[in-house]
């Protein structure tokens, strides 16, 4: 299943390049992953700089996987008991 899901995000990932831009040499890999039943859920990045991150899960009663891809935006620490106007 692992190679699967990183296949699948490789290709995602090269399907979305610039195409006037020459083509990057980039890995996958997993940040994370779980399996429940039949089912797996994977968090996926790639050492591209571009701030994307990939979540991938697999439906083990249909055989189909789901992507959802992502830009992070902001990484921000919120302490307990702050004040949130």
């Amino acid at each position: 299943m692992d190679s699967i899901a990183i296949k699948i995000v490789e290709n995602y990932i090269r399907e979305h390049l610039d195409k006037s831009d020459p083509t990057p040499t980039f890995e996958v890999f997993t940040v994370w992953k779980s399996k429940a039943l039949q089912n797996w859920k994977y968090l996926l990045s790639s050492t591209l700089f571009d701030g994307m991150y990939y979540e991938l899960t697999y439906n083990g009663d249909k055989k189909e996987w789901y992507l959802d891809a992502y830009k992070k935006f902001e990484n921000r620490v919120i302490r307990e008991g702050e004040r949130h106007a």
